[in-house]
This record gives C-alpha cells, sequence and structure tokens, in this order.
C-alpha cells in the first residue's frame, strides 16, 4: 500500500457542491457523483507541506528530497498543476488517505507515496520509445523539404496517421475500473459528445478512483485543487480548489463511480 502519514486534527469542513466530482453513467443511466467530505482539510494539509518543504517528495523518507520533484517547477514556464486527495474506508473499517498529481511530474509517471496512473507504465514506455522515433524522424525530414510541396505533404500525411495510430494504441493501454467490479478501456468508458481529447484518465479524481476501486477501497471524500503558476488559460489560480472538468474527467467518472452507492 502506498505510506500514508498519520493526521490528528478533527475538524470538519462543510461540504462544498461546486467541487464534487463525478459525471452520468450510460450502463445504469444515473448521475454518480462524489463531494469533499474530510479531503479539504487534507488538501489544505498538503498545501501546507508544499509551502514549507517545497517539494512532492514527502513520503519516501529521502532527505533532502529529489531534485526534480521540487514545487519550483510549477511557478516557472510549465506552469501549475492539479492535486487530489481520496479519503477510502478499508475492508476493515479503517480509513486511508490516498494523493494524487495530474499526468506527469516533471516528466515522472511514478513517484512514492502518490497513485500510479491508470495504465502500465512499462507497457506505455514501451510503446511510445518504439513509435515516436519514427515521428521525430518524419518531423526532422518534413522540415527539410520545401514547404507544401508533393513530398512534404506525403510525410506530413504519413506522421499524422502514425500519431494518431499511436494515440490509439497507447489509449487502449488504460483500463478503467468501477465499484462495480468492472473494467472497460478508456473508449468503452468515455461518454463524450466528441473524441476523447489528450490527457483523458491522467487527471487526478480518475487516478485515485481507479486505484481506490482496483485495491477495494471505498471512497467517501475527493478534492482537487491547483498549485502553482496560473494555467494559460487563466481558468486555473494558485491554491483553488475545483471538480470535474467537463472534458476529459466528467464522460469518464460516471462509469467509474458507478456501483460505490451500493
Amino acid at each position: 500500500m502506498i505510506p500514508v502519514p498519520q493526521f490528528f486534527e478533527t475538524k470538519t469542513e462543510q461540504p462544498h457542491p461546486a467541487i464534487s466530482s463525478g459525471g452520468f453513467c450510460r450502463s445504469c443511466r444515473r448521475e454518480h457523483r462524489l463531494g469533499p467530505g474530510n479531503t479539504l482539510l487534507y488538501c489544505r494539509q498538503l498545501m501546507q507541506s508544499f509551502t514549507d518543504l517545497r517539494t512532492i517528495d514527502l513520503f519516501s523518507g529521502r532527505s533532502p528530497g529529489v531534485a526534480e520533484l521540487t514545487t519550483d517547477v510549477l511557478f516557472g514556464p510549465a506552469r501549475g498543476k492539479m492535486f487530489g486527495v481520496l479519503e477510502c474506508i478499508r475492508a476493515d473499517g479503517t480509513t486511508t488517505i490516498l494523493r494524487a498529481f495530474s499526468g506527469q511530474y516533471n516528466g515522472n509517471w511514478l513517484v512514492d507515496g502518490w497513485v500510479p496512473p491508470v495504465f502500465v507504465v512499462e507497457d506505455f514506455f514501451a510503446l511510445s520509445n518504439q513509435v515516436e522515433p519514427q515521428i521525430k524522424a518524419l518531423s526532422r525530414e518534413i522540415d527539410e523539404c520545401a514547404e507544401h510541396d508533393e513530398k512534404w505533404l506525403a510525410l506530413r500525411k504519413t506522421r499524422r496517421k502514425l500519431s494518431r495510430q499511436l494515440m490509439k494504441d497507447l489509449y487502449a493501454l488504460y483500463q478503467l475500473r468501477n465499484f462495480r467490479g468492472e473494467s472497460a478501456s478508456l473508449g468503452e468508458a468515455f461518454n463524450g459528445k466528441s473524441g476523447i481529447p489528450t490527457g483523458t484518465a491522467d487527471c487526478c479524481a480518475p487516478k485515485l478512483l481507479n486505484y481506490a476501486a482496483e485495491h477495494q477501497l471505498r471512497p467517501i471524500g475527493l478534492s482537487e485543487f491547483y498549485w502553482g503558476r496560473e494555467n494559460s488559460s487563466k481558468t486555473r489560480q494558485h491554491g483553488t480548489f475545483s471538480g470535474s472538468c467537463a472534458e476529459k474527467c466528467m464522460p469518464i467518472l460516471g462509469f467509474m463511480l458507478c456501483g460505490l452507492n451500493t
């Protein structure tokens, strides 16, 4: 299990409906949602650790932490990142706290004390390392061609086809679990009106819920917050909470939360 630091505060914050997580489930034709419960408190404790220690390397026992896991990178050109906390109940009735960051952290998918992505990282890199060099080679060849000539157009078409196939193959690695004991590929679980956006299922909530379902943990509260420099679209500000995003998370969280209320 992921190591869990012990907290002893007893203060409970009032749930805030605007930061709940959820979505519509096609299987049962119902909306499933999960509120923050006590996790706003745990998020603020995490924020305080970021402020005091300036690293996400909080659970490895290393001192000092790994340089590439510093929170300073979140205030630079790469901008900030979403973080999430999920409170769960184990089968024996005790509670555990899970934590996640969105996407990769400074190039790392796996960091001690943080839940992993919803795919097997070794499989992801094996596939990427096989195809991405081909895409980069095509890009170099395209740069050497006269723009808009016949070869330039043909190479761009080949690169586009290769990139789309790579994305399709990578998405096939994403296996989402719910609390009915069901598993679905990203394409099967996605309930959006258009194509699957890049980065879907890499956000905090899908990572946390997938880990909980896989390890027979029952979630009772979920919160997500943004830490770092404001994002380029100015929709995320430092230290603020938010609920499920409509483009990437809501189309899959309905499936992922299904079965939790039973």
